[in-house]
């Protein structure tokens, strides 16, 4: 029996390469992409059923390209699990316009680049899971985000557009909506982070969403996640009222 395939973007450090160690413990193939070699050639090195496959998902092209690589490789693709992102809180602070195109450019448009990589692959398999990496800041705005929360609102969106699209070919999008982990983005910053996790937890959650449950999105920590949902359903004035309060936002 052939062994199972996963690919990942984003796969050099944080839940990326987390989940990338978690899918080959149970014994899946898994082809990792991220921008920096270096460090996908470490967790290759590592781990036989591991496979580096470098890439910036801003280049159109260059994503096709290494789908075809992938392809080749391993034939069929089960999974394909998309979480490249970036985030510099210190620019969100204003409107920072070229901040917020690379932003979108990373987080929005990377992933579209990725998705339109495999979608006719899977359009013509007619199975298989697409996974879309937001985040809880997605949910409904929030302080200091003006490229990042609107970035991964885009993909809430996404998702959900795409999950109509995919369902009539019997492939299952999937959306990721992760609290604070504890990763090299995260790190920058500057507040007390509420739940805050390890990547390897996030790997754990993920990888039962993904392979034990047939559900449209993957929320994690519950405590938190539903928590924030909640405030999401309230008019607008007593949500900006709580949210304030609970970010201690003062005007400048």
């Amino acid at each position: 029996m052939n062994k199972k395939t996963i690919w990942i973007t984003g796969g050099s450090t944080g839940i990326g390469k987390a989940l990338a160690i978690k899918f080959a413990s149970k014994g899946w193939n898994v082809a990792v992409s991220a921008r920096r070699a270096e460090l996908l050639n470490e967790l290759s090195n590592s781990y036989e059923n591991i496979s580096s496959f470098p890439l910036d998902v801003t280049d159109k092209e260059k994503c096709k390209e290494v789908f075809t690589e992938i392809k080749n490789k391993y034939e069929n693709i089960d999974i394909c699990f998309f979480s490249t992102g970036t985030w510099d809180p210190k620019k969100e602070k204003d409107i920072d316009v070229d901040q917020m195109e690379d932003v979108f450019k990373v987080n929005f448009f990377g992933t579209v680049n990725s998705i339109k990589a495999i979608e006719q692959y899977f359009r013509d398999k007619k199975n298989g899971i697409i996974t879309i990496v937001s985040s809880i800041a997605g949910y409904r705005g929030l302080p200091n985000s003006t490229g990042y929360g609107p970035s991964k609102s885009a993909l809430n969106n996404l998702a959900e557009s795409l999950y109509f699209d995919f369902k009539r070919y019997n492939v299952r999008v999937c959306l990721v909506s992760p609290g604070f982990i504890k990763t090299p983005m995260t790190d920058k910053n500057d507040f007390k982070m509420p739940f805050l996790k390890t990547p390897e937890y996030a790997a754990n959650q993920i990888y039962e969403g993904l392979v034990n449950k047939n559900i449209f999105e993957i929320h994690f920590p519950k405590s938190l996640t539903i928590t924030l949902k909640l405030l999401s359903f309230l008019p607008s004035k007593i949500y900006f009222g709580l949210i304030g309060k609970l970010t201690k936002y003062q005007k400048k």
